[in-house]
């Protein structure tokens, strides 16, 4: 598929003017080699009149910049209702990837903080229920964390005395 239209996002973005980037071919002049047969895959599906939404798509701009991009590939169609091709609407998400991997690796580094802590740790839901034991509460209440999780908090490992 040849690149008939080109916005000026994709321009600013992948650092391709519009007349660099209109008649060649999309997928061999700006999909990186390893993704090309799956965005092939998708443009000969949408070709096919079978649209494809929210894939995510990896694309390396002219200066090296790697974005993600989540597209959707509908069947372009003229005025007789003959297919003529594919737009693509996409979206960029390299932001939002970027911030959801670094809320992953901190809540990782947390659930090894609590995990490691040489202090009991244990939470609770809203209903009082276990919802996480650390491996010091294992070692010093000898219940596992598999014993411990989903059961109530103060019925079942709070002696009576300080319920």
């Amino acid at each position: 598929g040849m690149v008939t239209e080109w916005n000026r996002k994709a321009a600013d973005m992948l650092g391709y003017p519009k007349e660099d980037a209109i008649g060649k071919n999309m997928v061999q002049c700006f999909i990186e080699a390893e993704n090309r047969q799956s965005v092939n895959d998708i443009l000969t599906k949408a070709l096919a009149a079978s649209e494809t939404a929210n894939y995510t798509l990896p694309l390396l701009s002219k200066h090296g910049k790697r974005y993600t991009v989540l597209l959707n590939a509908t069947t372009r169609r003229d005025a007789k209702g003959q297919i003529t091709g594919v737009v693509g609407v996409g979206q960029d998400i390299t932001e939002l990837n970027e911030v959801m991997a670094d809320s992953k690796r901190i809540a990782d580094d947390l659930t090894r903080l609590i995990e490691t802590a040489n202090a009991p740790i244990f939470g609770i839901d809203v209903r009082g229920k276990v919802s996480e034991w650390n491996a010091k509460a294992s070692s010093l209440l000898g219940f596992s964390k598999e014993e411990t999780i989903g059961k109530n908090l103060v019925s079942n490992f709070i002696t009576e005395e300080f319920r």
